[in-house]
């Protein structure tokens, strides 16, 4: 099977490891027998019909110079998200799919609104490893390790669904406990460094969601010798729960 990614604004929104998560969805869809097809979608571009979207990371400076446009993108892909693509966002990406956001300098950059959230800059920056619980499959609990690096404070509308639950690190607020925002098969989280080499599960989880939208009906991909994979989370997992668990930094 073909499975086709659109890959938006990847000259902007790029800072955070994203070319690699593409590799790793790239090279587990291929050890199954399927090809991932990216297009860059850029500025003047239509979003296309894909299975898989993907919004990365960026600075302030450059979340600005998109975050119009995107926002204009906005009923194209509330309408791709609808029909059951799926979709990744990543820290700025991530706040951008949300109602807004308000950088340092206090001027209001508009969402997409897939996401019920809102963002506000704060003056401290929240770095570290962190590790998440959540179940994206009922019945299946997993958790999450990544590296966050956000001065970004998202706050969690009555509609949202938060990704996880905070077993250690600051999360969407350093303060409520969750992090990241789940619609349907839509993910946005602050992890990164990269997310997915050290979560195959999440990656699988992503394809099985593209590869559904495709054939129109639920999919599970058989596991992989994933030795190397669990170590990497294994490690990111302990060095996070050494920090001890969420905590807000004023």
């Amino acid at each position: 099977m073909r499975i086709s990614v659109g890959h938006l604004y990847p000259d902007y929104l790029n800072i955070y490891a994203d070319r690699g998560n593409i590799a790793v969805l790239a090279s587990r869809a291929a050890w199954r027998g399927h090809e991932l097809e990216v297009r860059a979608i850029g500025s003047g571009d239509s979003i296309g019909d894909h299975d898989l979207y993907y919004v990365g990371g960026g600075q302030d400076r450059e979340q600005a110079l998109i975050a119009v446009e995107l926002a204009a993108q906005g009923p194209a892909l509330l309408e791709a998200a609808a029909g059951g693509a799926a979709m990744l966002a990543v820290c700025g990406g991530y706040q951008l799919l949300g109602r807004g956001y308000r950088d340092r300098l206090g001027a209001e950059l508009p969402g997409v609104g897939l996401f019920d959230l809102h963002t506000v800059a704060g003056e401290r920056r929240m770095i570290g490893d962190v590790l998440l619980e959540c179940e994206l499959t009922p019945g299946e609990r997993r958790t999450l390790a990544g590296f966050e690096n956000h001065a970004g404070r998202t706050m969690l509308g009555p509609a949202a669904e938060p990704l996880g639950r905070v077993v250690a690190g600051f999360g969407n607020d350093g303060a409520s406990g969750y992090e990241g925002c789940r619609a349907g098969r839509a993910i946005g989280t602050y992890l990164h460094g990269p997310l997915l080499p050290r979560n195959p599960w999440l990656a699988d989880w992503l394809l099985e969601q593209a590869l559904s939208h495709s054939l129109g009906e639920p999919q599970r991909l058989g596991p992989l010798p994933d030795e190397l994979e669990q170590q990497a989370h294994a490690i990111a997992g302990a060095r996070a729960r050494s920090r001890g668990g969420s905590r807000s930094r004023r």
